[in-house]
């Protein structure tokens, strides 16, 4: 398993699901300077732990937004199986409802450039990266197929990154937006236990 952080992400350029409308050559550089991504892949469409996290995502879209974060979901299946996906209502295990782009990976190429393709079942790990506007990837995580990861995790991060990045504090463990925060010095960590 490859570990991405502080690297450059694998640009890709494939096609994708966007609000229902088929995009060929969808690509991650596109938003390289204007947005941080979140970069999620999943093993299947019509499969049962998958509808969960893309709605569950979906559900928490407006936050995203709101940090200026392009959430992106991928998989191993087809735009056409995309298409049908999003077409099938909540209720039946479809996605209807799900706005954020969802890229086609049939070739395994994008899947195996983040080293999250399990090759001999031929479907990606829940593998998610967040990727800053310079296109390096400063978080990854990667869960089992049983496991569903939490977005509300994912918003922790995106919130302790942007929080780095405008004011050059850490965030310790556990922290959370207006939690306090540390100078990355021997004294910083000194004066946050000290209380």
């Amino acid at each position: 398993m490859s570990v991405l952080v502080g690297k450059k992400a694998p640009d890709f350029g494939s096609m994708a699901v966007v609000r229902g409308e088929m995009v060929p050559n969808f690509s991650l550089a596109q938003f390289a300077g204007k947005k941080h991504v979140l970069l999620f892949f999943y093993p299947l469409d019509f499969t049962f732990v998958c509808p969960t996290e893309l709605h569950a995502f979906q559900e928490s879209l407006s936050e995203f937004e709101k940090r200026g974060v392009q959430v992106i979901g991928c998989s191993v299946d087809s735009h056409f199986s995309h298409v049908a996906w999003l077409n099938t209502p909540r209720a039946q295990g479809g996605i209807t409802g799900v706005t954020y782009p969802i890229v086609s990976d049939l070739q395994k190429n994008i899947a195996r450039a983040y080293d999250v393709l399990v090759e001999d079942l031929g479907v990606a790990l829940r593998g998610l990266f967040l990727i800053d506007k310079t296109g390096i990837v400063r978080h990854q995580v990667v869960n089992d197929l049983p496991l569903g990861r939490s977005v509300d995790e994912a918003l922790r991060m995106v919130d302790a990154l942007q929080f780095f990045e405008t004011h050059g504090e850490v965030c310790p463990a556990n922290w959370h937006q207006g939690d306090r925060t540390m100078k990355a010095d021997p004294a910083g960590l000194k004066a946050y236990f000290a209380g």
